[in-house]
């Protein structure tokens, strides 16, 4: 049986109380053909570490700063590729795999047409975290679906998360890398849109399953800063330029509304969306759209 060549890649940033979990997860996986790199985006509680001592014959990488998802996932990506992966694997430092994940997942991707592969993603409640992904473009929002799927086969998706994705190699081979536009959030969806733009198909697997920890629930400021900024990011680089005509002004009218909810107390979250919007600004003033081709 032809076993293809899997390289799951491990960003972490100071995943002290998760990386543990994460890594005997892979490492017990029953899939016979895989390598791991860490990536570690300049931790500073020891995580790195502690990774390195548990499993020394995994790969390990130290970036210099914290460079966020795309540009931290991005160095292990090339690495991988260097090393002939035929698949990527990018798993968050706080989600475990069941042992026989990512066979299913590879076992699928080696029968389907499609090129990007989520498992079915619970979280620490064993509640669907992720099920698929749709982008509403009106309401400028990626949306997870959390419901338990009706198809018990592999289905198509908008969008799959970059929690736990699975990627063919040619797909980086046609349309690059993740963009380094985002720090945190909302790359994946851009990911898979510039992916079925050059005619690749995302998929979610059920039968292969996972746990998000997510970590990420513990600092809600950071979240939501990041979230509006990447959203506007992936709105503007994104949205069909007939929908432009309708999203300009929905965009201001979250703008007025913000403005209220801050001058009247209603959101304690309101300055954090605020500057996230004139951060946002900052950014479209250097934005280079890339040519239509």
């Amino acid at each position: 049986m032809n076993n293809p060549k899997v390289f799951i890649i491990i960003l972490n940033y100071n995943g002290k109380d998760t990386i543990k979990k994460c890594l005997d997860s892979v490492f017990y996986s029953d899939y016979p053909n895989f390598e791991v790199a860490v990536v570690d985006n300049d931790s500073k509680d020891g995580s790195f570490e502690l990774a390195k001592g548990l499993y020394s014959k995994f790969h390990f990488i130290k970036n210099s700063r914290n460079s966020g998802f795309s540009a931290g996932n991005n160095v292990g990506i090339r690495f991988a590729l260097e090393k002939m992966a035929d698949y990527i694997f990018l798993l968050n430092n706080d989600a475990t795999l069941e042992k026989d994940a990512l066979s299913k997942l590879i076992e699928t991707a080696e029968k389907e047409e499609a090129d990007i592969f989520s498992p079915l993603i619970y979280n620490q409640k064993n509640r669907i975290w992720f099920s698929g992904g749709k982008i509403k473009w009106l309401k400028m929002k990626a949306i997870h679906k959390n419901q338990i799927p009706e198809k018990t086969n592999p289905y198509s998706t908008g969008y799959t998360s970059g929690c736990a994705m699975l990627i063919k190699k040619k797909v980086f081979k046609k349309i690059g890398l993740f963009s380094e536009d985002y720090f945190l959030y909302y790359e994946d969806a851009d990911f898979c849109i510039r992916a079925q733009k050059n005619g690749f198909e995302c998929m979610v697997v059920p039968d292969a399953k996972i746990t998000h920890f997510e970590k990420s629930e513990s600092d809600l400021s950071n979240k939501i800063y990041w979230l509006v900024i990447s959203g506007l990011i992936f709105f503007e680089k994104n949205t069909p330029r007939i929908l432009k005509i309708w999203v300009r002004p929905y965009l201001h009218l979250r703008k007025v509304k913000n403005m209220l909810d801050s001058l009247n107390n209603r959101n304690k979250y309101a300055p954090i969306v605020k500057k996230a919007y004139t951060d946002f600004k900052i950014w479209k003033q250097n934005f280079t759209p890339t040519p239509k081709s």
